[in-house]
């Protein structure tokens, strides 16, 4: 079957990742041909948006990013006759355009009217969710859950310990003390639930099979978790599965002691969409005011908690921010103002510092909190926004240049 023909039920059928990858992989060919004769392939290549952007895609997605250093990119800018237009002209031959980035790079899109353009928008979606599969990204991220709510057979794609990882923050958002087992060796538990109850606490364990849907669970993986369940004295079990359970093993858990849940990929939608429902969209209700106020009378230059990041294309801006809360791989931060040291007596170039004070307090709103992923490289911490990386502030001075 070939890209765009209809399926057996005589509707399209979408392309696979695959097919998709190989209209990238042609696009791109044609795109290194054109410049490599008007020699111009000189220190470029191709890089996608999640390995290059890591953030969370936009309405249009981004399907490759030309990225060069170079006689390529005064090109694109014109500086060699016609040759801008030339390149314009061979993306629209093969249903995309483009738009500069910055002085490196030029991110590459599908045409509007392109039929292509959902199913790389679903692509662009599908990774930025898996990115967000870790331990304890707490409820910094919602896209995570929201995905799966409306598309649960994706969760065939994930592998096996993205699956736990997955259900292990679902029920963590659930408000229980959970405890991800260490992927193999774990006794037969991946999950172990602990719900704190007046009348004694709670233990759930939990077993999860990423399995193909025809592979079904068969009573004697059903009996094992039970067989666990009793040694461990626990309360309940839950059985989770990607494919579904022979009809033993659905007649077994309806007779055990210990009450046991066989749940399937319908079980976890449901759950995911209780988990979406539960986490608040305005960020800045996850901070107390109290706290803020604490946090920003506690600060003082340099801090690592007051962080700074260049922006801007042709000028360059300052943005400064608070580190509000964190976690291993994710970060809520604060905008806060800049304050203008000295300058040039136009206002257009000079130096600022943040304006940390009593006023930063009022900022606190849904505009300007924001979540950005936190990552540790040679034991220096930055946060990545998808379009701004932020860094601890050194203390001194920054210089900004607002003339194009």
């Amino acid at each position: 079957m070939k890209l765009g023909e209809a399926d057996e039920t005589g509707l399209p059928r979408p392309p696979s990742d695959g097919e998709l990858d190989a209209v990238v992989a042609n696009l791109q060919r044609s795109v290194q041909e054109w410049a490599t004769r008007h020699e111009l392939w000189f220190d470029c290549g191709f890089q996608s948006y999640a390995e290059r952007v890591d953030g969370e895609p936009g309405i249009t997605p981004v399907v490759t990013i030309l990225h060069f250093d170079g006689d390529l990119g005064r090109a694109l800018d014109g500086e060699f006759d016609g040759l801008d237009s030339e390149f314009h002209e061979l993306l629209e031959r093969h249903g995309f355009w483009y738009e500069r980035n910055d002085t490196v790079s030029a991110h590459i899109y599908p045409a509007d009217e392109s039929p292509l353009l959902q199913p790389f928008l679903d692509q662009a979606n599908w990774q930025w969710v898996c990115s967000l599969v870790q331990q304890d990204v707490a409820d910094v991220h919602e896209e995570l859950y929201l995905h799966f709510a409306k598309r649960p057979a994706d969760l065939e794609r994930l592998t096996w310990r993205e699956y736990e990882i997955l259900l292990f923050r679902v029920f963590q958002s659930q408000g229980f003390t959970c405890e991800l087992g260490p992927g193999s060796n774990d006794g037969g538990v991946d999950i172990r639930i602990l719900q704190r109850d007046p009348l004694g606490d709670v233990l759930t364990l939990v077993q999860a099979k990423h399995y193909a849907p025809k592979n079904k669970i068969d009573l004697s993986a059903v009996a094992a978790l039970h067989g666990v369940a009793d040694v461990e004295e626990a309360q309940r079990s839950i059985f989770v599965t990607t494919s579904d359970y022979l009809p033993s093993a659905r007649r077994f858990a309806s007779r055990t002691k210990i009450p046991m849940t066989l749940a399937t990929s319908e079980h976890v939608r449901d759950w995911c969409r209780n988990a979406s429902n539960g986490i608040i969209r305005d960020k800045s209700k996850l901070i107390a005011p109290e706290a803020v106020s604490r946090l920003i009378q506690d600060l003082a230059a340099p801090d690592p908690r007051i962080v700074h990041a260049n922006t801007g294309y042709s000028v360059i801006m300052n943005q400064f921010a608070i580190v509000l809360k964190e976690t291993k791989h994710a970060a809520l931060l604060m905008s806060i103002p800049a304050r203008t040291i000295s300058d040039d007596g136009y206002g257009q170039r000079g130096l600022e510092v943040p304006d940390i004070g009593s006023a930063c307090l009022d900022r606190l709103s849904a505009d300007t909190v924001f979540r950005a992923k936190r990552s540790v490289r040679n034991s220096e911490v930055s946060y990545w926004t998808g379009s701004n990386l932020f860094s601890p502030w050194n203390g001194a001075p920054a210089h900004f240049d607002l003339c194009d």
